[in-house]
């Protein structure tokens, strides 16, 4: 099969990813231009719009504007949970735990946030010098009723801890817990304590299913009267589910891609959705946030794995962080509208009807995007693979956005100001 629309695939890109050195991905980012509390107002962000290597500028309450007619969006309604909880030890000191992800393999995660009486968690820690030995106990009040948290240290790890919750009585839910006990899990560089406006900030307006420890922060600034302005325009949306995790950001900080590990995140997408996309693919899909972008991609490898492995397991269908760069994914030269039947029809004939799996997909300079026209997205930090995944969408032109984008008095990272990005060339369909 020839390459799509006569671009390169990722057999022939110039180099491998691993030798793609980051200090090409790095700019200066001054603390004061990182926006540390959210508009009151969430459309009144500023929006730059990049296209046909055009700048311009406007807010996202006029973002339907710069959208074509029935094309369709794709949302990651995932919700934040209030990952961080503090523990104070009868010393008086204080330890906070920042629950990362479930110590188990996960099939749903929502089976897991309605765990009751007891569950480990993959946790970081902070003040773990101070946790000698011994459970930490936390008490508070649930609708009236006394409830006690107890957390346990099970493991040490190279990168984490294991720690064991348990809470008496044991009626209720992880999420109910966590929802009570637990605070905003803001990103590290907004360096201020969470807030009550956070909770209800830091989460958009449609987020459903528990599991993120990070926003996906382009959702943010859409509004009931944005929806209401697409559908007045045709043009429809869909959701899917990339839990975030705390490995959004993570900098790369070797030289090279290749001493880099990329994070894995969790996906969920129903069988519906993914018709969607393929009764939408020639209207033009475009991804609200790098989470969305990455799930999009990732559907299309797990297509081409379906086509290429009939006889897959979902727990196959996972991507690891370098196969699409290698044989055989990378000589594939599936387009997206065969992969996306293809994997539709393998869930059909298993009879799942929707895809639960891990994604460690790494999106870099040289990447053929397959599924979406245009990506929303927020600013990112320097040196940080959500940056790559924007320079692998128009190439060094990333420069003259941040640059734009910097004299403009635009806001940075989550909080802050986004951008509406067209690829510069059609996506491979």
């Amino acid at each position: 099969m020839m390459p799509v629309n006569g671009l390169p695939t990722n057999n022939s890109l110039l180099m491998h990813p691993k030798e793609i050195a980051i200090h090409n991905f790095t700019y200066s980012l001054p603390d004061e231009r990182i926006a540390g509390f959210p508009l009151s107002e969430r459309d009144a962000s500023k929006l730059l719009i990049y296209k046909e290597g055009i700048i311009k500028e406007d807010i996202y309450k006029n973002i339907t504007g710069y959208l074509p007619e029935k094309s369709m969006l794709v949302f990651n309604n995932t919700r934040v949970i209030q990952a961080r909880i503090l523990f104070q030890k009868p010393t008086g000191g204080i330890i906070e735990i920042f629950c990362l992800e479930p110590c188990e393999a996960i099939k749903e995660y929502s089976s897991i946030m309605a765990r009751k009486g007891k569950l480990c968690w993959k946790c970081l820690i902070g003040g773990a010098g101070k946790w000698k030995e011994g459970p930490l106990q936390k008490k508070m009040t649930v609708d009236g009723q006394q409830l006690l948290l107890t957390a346990q240290l099970i493991e040490k790890l190279p990168d984490a801890y294991l720690v064991e919750l348990c809470w008496q009585p044991e009626n209720y839910s992880f999420a109910e817990i966590i929802e009570q006990v637990g605070r905003t899990p803001l990103p590290p560089y907004i360096k201020r304590k969470a807030q009550q406006v956070d909770k209800e900030r830091y989460q958009t307006i449609y987020a459903k299913y528990d599991g993120s420890v990070a926003a996906p922060t382009a959702g943010l600034h859409f509004t009931p009267a944005i929806f209401s302005a697409l559908e007045a325009k045709s043009i429809s949306h869909t959701y899917i589910t990339l839990h975030v995790g705390a490995g959004t950001f993570k900098p790369v900080k070797s030289a090279t891609l290749a001493e880099h590990e990329m994070h894995a995140e969790w996906i969920e997408v129903n069988a519906d959705a993914i018709n969607q996309l393929i009764e939408n693919i020639a209207n033009g899909i475009i991804a609200v946030g790098t989470t969305s972008l990455r799930t999009l991609e990732s559907l299309y490898w797990m297509g081409v794995k379906t086509i290429l492995y009939p006889g897959i397991t979902m727990d196959q269908l996972s991507i690891a962080q370098w196969e699409i760069y290698e044989p055989p994914l990378a000589i594939a030269n599936i387009l997206s509208t065969a992969a996306l039947p293809a994997l539709l029809e393998w869930m059909h004939r298993n009879n799942f009807e929707k895809i639960i799996t891990q994604t460690k997909l790494l999106i870099v300079p040289g990447y053929l995007y397959r599924m979406p026209v245009a990506v929303i997205t927020n600013f990112h930090q320097p040196q940080s693979t959500l940056l790559l995944l924007v320079a692998a969408a128009i190439g060094e032109d990333w420069r003259r956005i941040y640059n734009y984008a910097m004299e403009n008095d635009f806001r940075f990272l989550s909080y802050g100001d986004g951008s509406l990005i067209y690829l510069p060339t059609p996506a491979g369909q």
